[in-house]
């Protein structure tokens, strides 16, 4: 069994990642025992299905999946994003939640390593994972998707110290 660690965001301001790879089903947790999201992806013949989080507080991933590309909806038809990554030499490349308003996502691989940023110079989150034995379209998929929970768990949390402190 593969194994895929690391970190996306900052050291105060982050969320773990820690999940096996079997060849078919990446299963692990995003962020921590608390405050974080189980994630469960399965990828077959180029298809990908799952869920990040809970049946409530949570979201669904459904597409495609190749050695080339990645084209998958996180979210609901109304109420989520779209991921459209390019992969090749090492390279993952592509755009996360849109043209307009959407986030650059560019990582790297070199050799067990996937290291780079989601998101702008500013407002982004750095990318450092331990990807031993995982597909590197595996690999970029579950970190978006834990920067789609740090990012939900951000806004949640915002939005809920704005209305505690408007009241």
């Amino acid at each position: 069994m593969s194994e895929l660690h690391g970190r996306i965001g900052g050291l105060t301001n982050g969320y773990d990642l820690h999940a096996d790879w079997d060849g078919q089903r990446l299963s692990g947790r995003i962020g921590g025992r608390f405050e974080g999201k189980d994630i469960h992806l399965t990828v077959r013949a180029g298809d990908v299905d799952g869920r990040i989080g809970g049946t409530f507080a949570g979201f669904d991933a459904d597409g495609e999946v190749t050695p080339q590309a990645v084209h998958v909806r996180l979210g609901g038809r109304l109420d989520g994003d779209d991921v459209h990554l390019q992969i090749g030499s090492g390279q993952v490349h592509g755009r996360f939640s849109g043209r307009l308003d959407g986030k650059d996502v560019v990582l790297t691989q070199d050799g067990a390593r996937l290291q780079g940023r989601i998101g702008g110079r500013f407002e982004g989150k750095d990318v450092d994972l331990s990807v031993s034995g995982v597909p590197l379209e595996v690999a970029g998929l579950a970190a978006v998707c834990a920067y789609k929970a740090l990012e939900d768990q951000q806004a949640q949390s915002a939005a809920s110290s704005a209305s505690t402190s408007t009241t």
